[in-house]
């Protein structure tokens, strides 16, 4: 029996930054594709996932700078990634690191990263991935090891290892982007990265050398102490997945683990944030 999905129409007034930013908070919300449309976006979440609340968190949804309207409806279930597929494009970042599909050429850069274009968060394109390969590219990760918390693809912990990490875990809440990952991990040739599905639960125990967190403002508000336990000595926690106006909250609760911001990386109004313990 074919799974029924709930699609919700948006149609967003200015289109850019406003799509960009809504599919990165719906991303985080649970919907698991999107089609850009010449008005907006249609995005689609399973019906099992959806609740009457789910746009809650939809922060943009509030902004005075963007005007959003939105109808949906129960629909049958289609091929997402064929559709995914039209809309994927590759990226270069600071020439140096290219995020690509496999139908897409190669490109001339240190680092050539192979994504297969499913539904799952994080393939470079959005603000907060885009930082995060930044911080990424500036940072000597040889001999270490990493945690790539709501990992997605699983591209910024194949960076960190192409950049010299030695052992990461990428974890991720959602079994799609647990599939992905490892899909991915797998066509980049990785060998020192393990998948894991779950949240933070699965960290008790475990240390590392960095961790990179690009989540969303509540979950790591949540987990920031959880991420402070496990940092090794001289460590470093990266955070992403949320606006500049939240940094005095997140730095309040990185503060009070004994963290120091150190770095930020803005890009249109969201932050990406290096912290020192």
């Amino acid at each position: 029996m074919a799974e029924i999905y709930i699609g919700y129409e948006f149609k967003v007034t200015p289109l850019q930054p406003g799509v960009e930013i809504l599919i990165a908070e719906l991303g985080y919300a649970g919907f698991e594709s999107f089609v850009e449309t010449e008005t907006g976006v249609t995005a689609y979440i399973q019906k099992e996932e959806w609740n009457d609340n789910i746009l809650e968190d939809i922060q943009i949804l509030e902004s005075d700078e963007f005007e959003i309207t939105y109808t949906f409806e129960d629909i049958e279930q289609t091929n997402w990634n064929e559709e995914w597929e039209k809309n994927f494009n590759p990226i270069v970042v600071d020439d140096v690191c290219a995020v690509r599909a496999p139908f897409h050429d190669k490109f001339d850069t240190a680092y050539d990263i192979i994504i297969e274009p499913k539904m799952s968060f994080g393939t470079g394109h959005h603000e907060t991935t885009h930082m995060m390969i930044q911080h990424i590219l500036k940072t000597d990760f040889t001999g270490k090891s990493v945690l790539d918390m709501g990992c997605g693809t699983g591209v910024l912990a194949i960076l960190a290892e192409m950049r010299g990490a030695k052992t990461l875990d990428a974890i991720d809440i959602d079994n799609w982007c647990y599939l992905n990952s490892q899909e991915n991990v797998e066509r980049n040739n990785c060998n020192n990265i393990t998948v894991y599905e779950g949240d933070a639960s699965l960290l008790e125990g475990k240390s590392y050398d960095f961790i990179i967190a690009n989540i969303n403002r509540n979950i790591l508000l949540n987990d920031i102490k959880t991420y402070a336990s496990c940092l090794n000595e001289n460590g470093t926690l990266f955070l992403s997945g949320f606006y500049n106006d939240d940094i005095p909250t997140i730095e309040a609760e990185c503060n009070a683990n004994m963290l120091k911001l150190s770095e930020k990386i803005e890009r249109n109004n969201w932050v990406a944030l290096k912290f020192l313990n």
